[in-house]
């Protein structure tokens, strides 16, 4: 398959993740993810990025709204419990790093249970 907009997967992932997480739990990224990299994702490296930036987004927003919302007092509190200073900034970039490593890692495996299914003969292609 030829995909000819390189934004397409992430924003797929990035709203099916969305639309999902609401009333699932937040594992459900790494399930939209692999179901995303097994089913179109051409290769391994595309549903790693795609799988990251999606899945990342996925918390970066939300979490960067909420903080907005309440001037950062929930985010800031929450981040003075772990190693971050305090900082609501660093808390929300470790967030979506944390799912985008989540996210990448899901659609890389199922990119790869994909090729791994794939014919022989195809592969050798």
């Amino acid at each position: 398959m030829n995909w000819r907009n390189p934004w397409l997967l992430p924003i797929l992932i990035l709203v099916l993740a969305s639309a999902v997480q609401l009333d699932l739990p937040w594992w459900s990224l790494a399930v939209v993810a692999f179901v995303v990299g097994l089913a179109i994702a051409p290769t391994g490296r595309v549903a790693f990025w795609a799988g990251f930036s999606g899945g990342g987004l996925s918390w970066i927003l939300p979490a960067a709204w909420l903080a907005y919302q309440n001037n950062g007092l929930l985010a800031h509190r929450v981040a003075q419990l772990l190693p971050l200073g305090g900082s609501s900034v660093a808390l929300v970039l470790v967030a979506g790093v944390v799912a985008g490593l989540v996210g990448g890692l899901a659609a890389l495996a199922g990119c790869w249970l994909r090729e791994a299914f794939r014919a022989p003969s195809a592969v050798q292609q």
